[in-house]
């Protein structure tokens, strides 16, 4: 699995880039590999408020429905509308084309409570 060294995880397998002030969000290698073929994706509204550890979106594959989380509080600022189309995007490109949404963070400090690189691939080891 692929864990890239630069990114924040929760313990629900989304990761977190901070850009500037915003947030990117996206479900991490490990999340799209358990799923499998993802065939739809609903994601939040810009302009909604979200609570960290709420759910703002949902992941629908072959073989099941998964919840996404916030993993900080803020505003949506911006959604992946591509995905509408394409969502198996976050199968080929989760850490890239297939982003989901920025967050402004209701709190910077909560960013850096994430879980590192080392701490997920220990979570994702067990």
């Amino acid at each position: 699995m692929v864990v890239p060294e630069d990114l924040r995880y929760t313990a629900e397998h989304e990761w977190a880039r901070l850009e500037a002030e915003r947030v990117r969000v996206g479900i991490t290698d490990y999340a799209q590999d358990a799923l499998g073929d993802i065939v739809f994706i609903s994601t939040p509204e810009v302009g909604s408020r979200v609570e960290k550890g709420a759910v703002i979106g949902e992941v629908e594959s072959t073989k099941s429905v998964s919840e996404i989380y916030a993993p900080v509080a803020g505003e949506v600022v911006g959604v992946n509308g591509s995905l509408s189309d394409t969502p198996e995007k976050l199968n080929t490109d989760p850490y890239g084309e297939g982003w989901i949404c920025e967050i402004v963070a209701a709190d910077r400090d909560a960013f850096a409570g994430l879980l590192d690189a080392d701490a997920y691939t220990e979570l994702i080891s067990e």
